[in-house]
């Protein structure tokens, strides 16, 4: 039995990239849906038992059909909520332990949870980020004097990189992050948690830079395109 347990966020509308199905569903043209890949790539790292949770929401039976071998959690307010209370609800219902999580529109090479590995082991809260871009829309982040994350957010200046959507919570912090996204704003991203606990409580996350590794969040067209090269038909 693996002792990894993930959770994968796909309770949004997705408005932006504009499809009718829920964005993790948007098939690659190499034939997988954006969900397919991660769920394999999670596997492939981790083993097959690995526990799975997906937060649905927006046709959230579309989700469920499509990966009837997952967990699931119901966001009910999918339509006036954000990141921050999807993942909430992971967390709150997730099993002792400390918890991997990502967008569910991700898409990624799957030696990005290898690098992620040794810091699971270790129970290192942990954000990857990746240094070879900074856009002005993403979430970007800075770090204190002893490389740990200091802000965290789409409004930072001067961002030593962009957090590309998958992190995770040591079990020793969970509690406190659960606190903090339980403080956050309906429309707030979980990222405002994370910042919130670090600034107001202390919590020391680490970033991990992944920037040789592929990972792109399908946000819009453009994004879809990129996946595609790096997964061609």
């Amino acid at each position: 039995m693996s002792d990894v347990q993930a959770v994968i966020l796909a309770a949004g509308m997705g408005t932006r990239l504009g499809r009718p199905m829920p964005k993790p569903l948007t098939r690659l043209d190499e034939g997988r849906t954006i969900m397919q890949q991660q769920v394999d790539n999670l596997r492939s790292v981790f083993g097959g038992s690995v526990r799975i949770t997906a937060v649905v929401g927006f046709k959230a039976t579309l989700v469920m059909e499509a990966q009837p071998d997952l967990l699931f959690a119901y966001n009910a307010f999918y339509d006036s909520t954000n990141t921050s209370k999807s993942l909430l609800r992971a967390l709150s219902t997730s099993a002792e332990g400390g918890v991997l999580w990502m967008n569910g529109d991700v898409v990624f090479d799957p030696a990005v949870l290898e690098d992620l590995r040794p810091r699971i082991a270790e129970d290192v809260s942990t954000v990857c980020v990746n240094h070879d871009a900074v856009g002005e829309e993403e979430v970007k982040y800075t770090v204190d004097a002893d490389g740990f994350v200091r802000e965290l957010s789409k409004t930072v200046t001067g961002g030593l990189g962009e957090a590309v959507g998958i992190n995770f919570v040591a079990a020793r912090d969970k509690a406190l992050l659960v606190e903090q996204l339980g403080r956050c704003a309906d429309t707030d991203y979980f990222e405002r948690g994370i910042e919130l606990a670090v600034q107001e409580r202390g919590m020391r996350v680490r970033p991990l830079d992944i920037s040789r590794r592929f990972a792109v969040e399908v946000d819009f067209e453009e994004d879809l395109a990129r996946a595609n090269q790096h997964h061609p038909a």
